[in-house]
């Protein structure tokens, strides 16, 4: 008598692999694209936050008026607060990356500086990020899907 073995066949295991190869293939595209969202949805909110941070300083300091770099913004000696070290922004966003998203801080000029421009790009674009974003003074938040060079109002706002 044949005695009955217990377990799966070859043919059953490779069934059972190329369900879960489908069920991935379909799953991994949306994992994708959900975490390019929640970048740039972080990408837009640092971009308020730095223009937040910039009304603050300049009405703190009316004598500089706005923060010429990130790192002016945060600071790590924040006891007091000043000039050079205004602990507005946390010490993430005065790197200058966060979520995918690389931010530059620029064109701050005058004596007291009057303007500004702030620029968020992807560091690896249609991976990390589609659009890139920015704003200056006029704290409107400005995005396109190419690079932006210099943020002005020729960059349509965000709609």
């Amino acid at each position: 008598m044949r005695r009955r073995q217990k377990g799966f066949s070859l043919i059953e295991l490779l069934i059972v692999v190329a369900i879960i190869l489908i069920i991935a293939s379909i799953a991994i595209p949306s994992l994708i694209n959900a975490k390019r969202s929640v970048n740039e949805a972080s990408a837009v909110n640092t971009v308020k936050t730095i223009n937040s941070a910039q009304i603050s300083y300049n009405s703190a300091y009316p004598n500089v008026g706005f923060a010429s770099t990130l790192t002016v913004l945060g600071g790590m000696s924040c006891t007091p607060p000043s000039s050079t070290s205004a602990c507005l922004i946390d010490s993430q966003i005065a790197s200058g990356t966060k979520n995918g998203y690389t931010f530059t801080l620029t064109a701050a000029s005058g004596s007291p500086a009057a303007t500004y421009q702030v620029i968020g790009s992807p560091i690896v674009p249609n991976q990390t990020g589609v659009r890139s974003f920015c704003s200056f003074a006029d704290s409107v938040l400005r995005t396109q899907i190419s690079p932006i060079a210099n943020c002005d109002n020729s960059v349509p706002p965000l709609q």
